[in-house]
């Protein structure tokens, strides 16, 4: 385990103080995203679904760590007052967000009223907003107890799962080429089994989990160690050498790999789907910091090239190709935050690459916290140019993230309080 500096206060007095300073509405429930980059400014008091299913996981869970012990129980953080903002949060999505087909609506205004976010969409139009609900009720079912909680994130799992299947699954704010599979699909679908696994015991749960780690275990790794993991895989011949199959997603491997090694501890069956040696998530760790480095300033890109640099490949006219070609060298805020617990897990959970796993981990910490941290008080300057300037850019939703930086300083402290042979 590489030796790190204690995430606590930074968590505590910063993040999280930011947030529950500016973040909840106490008139209508829910919580209040639409900040500018420098979160000084409230730009919309719409509620986008995915964040508000974000931000009832990350009360309950700070509530847990608060009465379990694991985050100071004073100044900041008051367990009944989490509970209580938890409580409301699940109530405006239970009201307002969930349809009686077992999706949500993507959007709603202040008081929840849903709406399309484009002429026709229809209310539905992520696949990602109904996982991220169903993450926030598993979590609040696990320490309400709130059994119709754990119930209604069991059944937008299976609702999402079966439309992953049956390839008809909307991926707004990013729909998926028709000729293409992503990596975010079974990703999104075994971090959310596995936390709503450990809600509900759900054994439908686990069985997502394990198909899901399995299509990411067999489909989804190329390279000769298997160490690559693909970001968009061709469903048809003739297209490898578009950009659309070359481009890699550093950020998003590295958060898919600490998703998998917590399923595979907390799930049956998960670890026997990826594979009869474990030891390739580790190393698809070091490939993914090695290919998305910017060695010039440092850092990670948004997006690389399969072999380096700056993504490349024949074009397709197809409107995310443009993101990823004008966005590619940006320094995003989730993908260090992300990068920062998994070095730091992956390294206790493999101790033969914990010394190279920790010289990355030391690394993205002296990056990340000269880069992103607004001063005390506040929280991140999440989007940044390549050299570290702020930029005022929409990133995936027009919100200022709630869930990355304060769940990845929440599991760092977490695994810094772990026995060695602790599980999760």
């Amino acid at each position: 385990m590489p030796d790190l500096a204690d995430p606590t206060s930074h968590l505590v007095h910063d993040v999280l103080a930011w947030w529950l300073r500016n973040g909840p509405d106490r008139d209508h429930g829910g919580v209040l995203t639409c900040w500018d980059n420098e979160g000084e400014n409230l730009l919309s008091t719409d509620k986008y679904t995915w964040s508000q299913g974000r931000w009832i996981w990350l009360l309950a869970r700070v509530a847990e760590a608060v009465e379990a012990g694991r985050l100071p129980a004073q100044g900041v953080l008051d367990s009944a007052e989490l509970r209580g903002l938890a409580r409301g949060s699940v109530e405006f999505v239970r009201s307002h967000a969930v349809l009686p087909d077992q999706t949500t609506a993507y959007v709603t205004d202040r008081a929840g009223t849903p709406y399309e976010p484009s002429p026709g969409s229809g209310l539905h139009t992520s696949l990602f907003a109904d996982c991220f609900v169903a993450l926030g009720l598993a979590a609040w079912a696990r320490i309400g107890p709130d059994i119709d909680a754990g119930t209604a994130a069991v059944a937008l799992l299976e609702s999402a799962a079966e439309r992953v299947r049956a390839g008809v699954a909307k991926t707004d704010p990013y729909p998926i080429h028709p000729d293409f599979t992503a990596l975010s699909l079974p990703m999104i679908l075994v971090g959310t089994a596995t936390e709503v696994f450990l809600g509900t015991r759900s054994p439908r749960a686990a069985a997502i989990a394990v198909e899901a780690a399995g299509t990411i275990g067999s489909a989804l790794r190329t390279g000769p160690d298997g160490v690559d993991l693909v970001e968009m895989r061709p469903r048809v011949d003739g297209l490898d050498d578009t950009l659309l199959a070359r481009h890699r997603t550093p950020g998003h491997v590295l958060e898919c790999l600490w998703f998998l090694a917590h399923a595979a501890e907390a799930v049956p069956g998960v670890a026997a789907a990826l594979g009869p040696d474990p030891r390739w998530l580790p190393t698809a760790a070091l490939h993914a910091l090695e290919l998305g480095w910017d060695d010039r300033h440092g850092g990670l890109f948004r997006y690389a090239d399969r072999d380096g640099g700056e993504p490349r490949g024949r074009t397709l006219a197809d409107p995310y190709e443009r993101l990823v070609q004008e966005t590619w060298d940006t320094k995003l805020w989730w993908p260090h935050a992300e990068a920062l617990y998994t070095t730091a897990l992956l390294a206790r959970r493999f101790p033969d690459a914990g010394a190279h796993l920790g010289a990355w981990h030391r690394r993205l910490h002296d990056y990340t916290y000269a880069t992103f941290p607004a001063g005390p008080g506040r929280e991140w300057t999440q989007i940044r140019d390549r050299d570290g300037t702020p930029l005022s850019r929409t990133v995936a939703l027009p919100v200022k993230d709630p869930f990355h930086i304060a769940r990845a300083l929440l599991l760092q402290v977490e695994l810094i309080g772990q026995k060695p042979d602790e599980d999760r």
